[in-house]
């Protein structure tokens, strides 16, 4: 195995994804981890918590969205949402990139 933090940081990046065509913010991460966990250093668990981090997003969205119209609380928790889904992967890209083990909160542990 060898150590890509550039390989890393881009797939934290690669959530990014998400904001232009939707799905890419999940497929592009899942594409990379399946096809290089084997070969790269922490991409496995990093990949993995990616992974559970946007499945997590895509819950706690479809639970704000009956929410609009029952209270309207939903809106601004899918604001909440949309916030916390463009700024962990910048932050979590950068740490990586300078050695540092990424974190992602409010994530349900599916993959382990």
């Amino acid at each position: 195995m060898r150590e890509d933090r550039q390989l890393l940081t881009l797939t934290h990046f690669s959530q990014l994804l998400g904001l232009v065509t939707g799905l890419g913010g999940i497929l592009a991460p899942l594409i990379i981890w399946l096809i290089k966990k084997d070969d790269v250093y922490q991409l496995d668990e990093q990949g993995k918590a990616i992974l559970n981090f946007q499945i997590s997003l895509f819950i706690y969205a479809i639970i704000c969205v009956p929410l609009i119209l029952l209270i309207g609380l939903g809106l601004l928790g899918l604001i909440l949402i949309a916030i916390i889904g463009f700024i962990f992967p910048i932050l979590n890209g950068i740490k990586v990139s300078n050695g540092e083990e990424p974190n992602y909160p409010m994530s349900i542990q599916f993959l382990k």
